[in-house]
């Protein structure tokens, strides 16, 4: 039988890159996301290429009542999920003291807040199934606190990543297994207007790499592992001036 994965912020960028990739490994899918006439073009496109159960929904994450709503009814529907990828977020931010706290503040509870109630409704589903998988996009921001427009992405973003490891520590010899994932510069819908950045790949590079680094259900990965596993270690240790030039 079929194994269920359940992808939030599923109708573009990395959510709907990465489900294109499980379902070509014959996942079926429980897919979420504001926008219910993308995540109905994307139902469309993955039942007409693959034998898989594709099921949509939609969820504001900001709306915590409904993550919990909405993770229950798809487990109700498949009978199980086996593995939850907790993936929306947004990519907003302003400098700090220049009066966008406001932008702040929604990036902040996007990427954190949220991320926790879609943490807790996934582990609640896999406690009472006694087995799953929890998937934390975290990000290679979350390394060092970095300047200007990406103080609070990079702070929400470290939060997110305490957080899986929290749980991951709780959870330590159960069936219970849980990844925290630090993609690198991916190129996407989210951040398309942005400069060309270090390192960076296009949205289909960086979706395949993580699901192959998901599907090996590790404590944390890298993405792409080259170069962002050894430039994770050295963002821990440069100085913040040479950590600045990289964002």
């Amino acid at each position: 039988m079929a194994k269920t994965i359940l992808i939030t912020g599923a109708s573009s960028g990395l959510g709907a890159g990465m489900a294109r990739e499980f379902a070509a490994k014959g996942y079926n899918l429980a897919l979420c996301a504001r926008r219910l006439e993308r995540l109905e073009a994307l139902q469309q496109e993955l039942q007409s290429q693959f034998s898989i159960q594709v099921k949509i929904k939609t969820l504001d994450v900001t709306h915590y009542d409904d993550v919990f709503t909405v993770f229950k009814a798809f487990q109700q529907e498949f009978g199980s999920i086996d593995r939850i990828i907790v993936n929306a977020g947004i990519g907003d931010g302003r400098r700090i003291g220049k009066g966008h706290f406001d932008v702040n503040r929604a990036t902040a509870e996007t990427n954190f807040i949220s991320a926790l109630a879609q943490c807790e409704a996934a582990i609640e589903i896999f406690r009472a199934q006694n087995k799953g998988h929890l998937v934390v996009i975290s990000s290679m921001s979350a390394m060092r606190g970095l300047p200007k427009h990406l103080s609070t992405y990079a702070a929400s973003k470290a939060a997110v990543a305490h957080l899986a490891e929290g749980i991951r520590a709780e959870l330590l010899h159960t069936p219970i297994k849980v990844s925290t994932i630090f993609p690198g510069y991916i190129r996407t819908e989210l951040n398309e207007g942005a400069k060309k950045l270090p390192f960076e790949v296009d949205e289909k590079t960086g979706s395949k790499a993580l699901v192959k680094a998901i599907e090996k259900e590790p404590v944390k990965a890298y993405v792409p592992q080259w170069p962002w596993l050894p430039m994770g270690i050295a963002m821990k240790i440069l100085p913040l001036k040479l950590v600045n030039k990289l964002s």
